[in-house]
């Protein structure tokens, strides 16, 4: 059971709330429709249960607000609006990678997507989804961790008659399991044909609570539509025979040629036509809706009784905005995430392709060092291609979640927790240590065939160099997930790798030329004397050559940038929590 209480919208400026003091229940068992008009507030209802906007309220899932369960998605499926995912994924991909978020095993995905009729496109790219089919992978969604209630916002948009009749059977299959279903909708109809149970919002405030029998009789009346060149005669005489007859006729005349005659049938007004000589040029049975505030208040039943009586004020409590869970399985989820698309191949190309060029034009010109022709590192470049390579990925990383919040389907906060910030810093490690590695290997191979192995000589120190080189390459990625993570942007974290060299490496060479800080030079010394004693199998060579590189300008402003870009990170995620 859904029961929602004084759900109120925030008032915007002088403006009255959108929704004020909404209450009502969705039994369990059951389809409730909630039914309004666009602008009535029925998406703000739904985002105000599911704590996505500030408001005030309470909404209880089975006697527990949303915020306390520890994993909503098995308790609540959303749906709302479309689904926020990667256009380059495939169906079957982006649900895969959300069986990692919520939990559940990757064969869930196949399953699902064979109950909504999905099986035949599953490999289809996201973009190429017509918005019937996108609805269909919106429900999947919401049905992957099997949920005991569906949320939905208007789920038959953009369906055929076919397939809204299917999807009324897929709730109804649902609610008759035992599970809760709420939809809203703008249309009457549907209303009266899919739900148990009709609750009608206008102007943000429930205006009816109805059983869908009461809703249908006070709501929805059968018409006869007709249109003729002489329908003011047609009406006079149709209430003529009715009044003869003792039968209640109403006759409602519009845009001139137009008739709406409630209470007979097509056959009755077609042959009263036929018999005085009357054309007719349409005529046909509908259902007129009479409007939200019709048998308004006949059947109020909503209830407003809490589970927690003692938590609650005369007032609805405020409402705050939660924040969206983290994955159940975060590695899995960002392997999922950063395998289902293109990226890494793409940029990994682009890296090899432009490294092995500026390879061979450094061997030409004859004057790079050999750490810094295999590593196709020109003085005037900030960086090399492999560690802009490592970066953009890294930035990418999580950059995509706030372009693509496949994390919040229901449109929640991008998660900021440690385990998927941990997830995201390994794997892109793991691949910028392979891209680094990697693109040496391809540069080797192409100034040997081209220049011949004279050309492409391995150096004399290449195990310190080549720790250099992989801690420069992480450290750019990291710094591009970290940056992103923080200003919730792909380009912004490109741009902190930039700006490492471009920025924070001139000022560090000129804070340590500067009078008043001691130079930097014999660092390792006397980190070797600081240690006193030697450490266990030679660790204290690997410690000083750490210190080396961290001594280096390029490897010291990675540092300090990665310092305080997970300060910053830490500390805007405590932040959000205190909220």
């Amino acid at each position: 059971m859904i029961q929602a209480i004084g759900l109120t919208g925030d008032p915007r400026k002088d403006l009255s709330p959108v929704v004020d003091d909404v209450s009502f229940e969705a039994r369990a068992g059951q389809v409730t429709a909630l039914l309004g008009a666009r602008g009535a507030g029925k998406t703000t209802v739904l985002r105000l249960m599911l704590e996505l906007q500030p408001g005030r309220g309470i909404t209880y899932f089975r006697g527990r607000p949303l915020h306390r369960l520890a994993h909503p998605a098995h308790e609540v499926g959303v749906l709302l609006g479309d689904v926020p995912g990667h256009p380059a994924r495939t169906v079957r991909g982006h649900l895969r990678m959300l069986c990692a978020a919520v939990g559940v095993p990757a064969r869930r995905a196949d399953e699902v997507l064979e109950a909504v009729g999905l099986i035949g496109v599953q490999d289809e790219r996201l973009d190429t989804l017509s918005r019937g089919m996108d609805r269909h992978l919106g429900l999947a969604c919401a049905l992957l961790a099997d949920p005991h209630s569906l949320v939905l916002d208007d789920p038959a948009a953009g369906l055929s008659a076919r397939e809204g009749r299917w999807l009324h059977g897929v709730l109804r299959a649902h609610a008759a399991r035992g599970g809760t279903v709420l939809f809203a909708t703008a249309d009457p109809r549907e209303a009266a044909l899919t739900a148990d149970r009709v609750i009608t919002l206008d102007e943000g405030r429930l205006v009816a609570d109805q059983e869908v029998a009461d809703f249908a009789r006070t709501r929805l009346r059968p018409r006869v539509t007709v249109r003729s060149p002489h329908a003011a005669r047609l009406g006079d005489l149709l209430v003529k025979e009715a009044r003869i007859a003792r039968r209640s006729v109403e006759i409602v005349h519009e845009d001139g040629n137009r008739l709406s005659v409630y209470g007979s049938t097509c056959a009755d007004v077609g042959e009263t036509a036929f018999q005085h000589g009357i054309l007719v040029h349409q005529i046909a049975d509908e259902i007129a809706d009479m409007g939200p505030t019709a048998g308004a208040g006949t059947t109020p039943s909503a209830s407003t009784e809490a589970p927690e009586p003692g938590d609650l004020s005369p007032l609805p409590p405020p409402l705050g905005v939660r924040s969206a869970p983290s994955p159940q399985h975060p590695l899995r989820y960002e392997l999922r995430r950063a395998t289902g698309v293109g990226t890494v191949s793409l940029v990994a190309a682009a890296v090899l392709a432009v490294s092995a060029v500026v390879s061979l034009l450094l061997a030409r010109a004859g004057q790079a060092p050999q750490g810094r022709l295999l590593a196709a590192w020109p003085w005037l470049f900030p960086l090399p291609p492999a560690a802009l390579g490592a970066g953009l990925l890294g930035a990418v990383a999580f950059g995509d979640e706030f372009r693509h919040p496949a994390l919040a389907a229901d449109r929640a906060g991008v998660p900021r927790r440690l385990g998927l910030l941990a997830a995201k810093l390994l794997v892109t490690g793991v691949t910028a240590v392979a891209l680094a590695f990697l693109t040496v290997g391809f540069d080797f191979e192409v100034l040997s065939v081209v220049y011949g192995r004279k050309a492409a000589e391995v150096p004399a120190d290449w195990l310190s160099v080549g720790a250099s080189w992989a801690g420069m390459v992480v450290g750019c990625a990291w710094a591009g997930v970290l940056a992103a993570g923080i200003f919730r942007s792909t380009t912004a974290g490109l741009a902190a790798v930039l700006a490492v060299p471009v920025v924070v490496v001139p000022l560090l060479r000129n804070a340590l030329e500067a009078g008043s800080v001691g130079t930097a030079a014999g660092i390792a010394a006397r980190l070797r004397e600081a240690v006193l004693s030697q450490w266990p199998f030679g660790g204290e060579r690997y410690l000083a050559a750490a210190v080396r590189m961290i001594a280096q300008p390029v490897g010291g402003a990675l540092a300090l940038s990665l310092a305080a870009l997970l300060g910053a990170y830490l500390l805007t995620t405590l932040r959000g929590r205190v909220r």
